[in-house]
């Protein structure tokens, strides 16, 4: 098993900045991904950037030019930065990874971290 911690959310004012971090841990898994996904009240879950253990990425057109994805392949961890924040991008954050246990693929979700963009 895998398990995903977030971390990072909170109040900001519009055009402001967050950093989320979400660190996986478990006992022999390999990362073959790492993404954020989204949530606004009302709205399906959507993806917000995706990044490869090799480093390529994905980003939703929304984001594109506001958020970078990263990771730390040492630690398991992945990164989203957000700047310039929109009160269109409130919603709660989750993290997710596919991760390879005992030859096996399987999905990964945290417990997500809440983002409000408000004055």
């Amino acid at each position: 098993q895998v398990q995903l911690v977030e971390s990072g959310g909170g109040l900001v004012q519009p055009g402001g900045s967050l950093r989320l971090s979400c660190a996986a841990s478990g006992s022999s898994f390999s990362i073959v991904f790492m993404a954020w996904y989204r949530q606004a009240p009302g709205k399906q879950r959507e993806l917000v950037a995706r990044i490869t253990s090799s480093g390529s990425t994905n980003y939703a057109d929304s984001v594109k030019g506001r958020f970078t994805i990263s990771r730390d392949n040492a630690k398991n961890t992945v990164f989203l930065q957000m700047n310039s924040l929109k009160p269109e991008d409130t919603a709660v954050y989750y993290c997710h990874a596919v991760a390879v246990v005992n030859t096996i693929p399987s999905n990964y979700w945290g417990q997500g971290t809440q983002v409000t963009v408000s004055s």
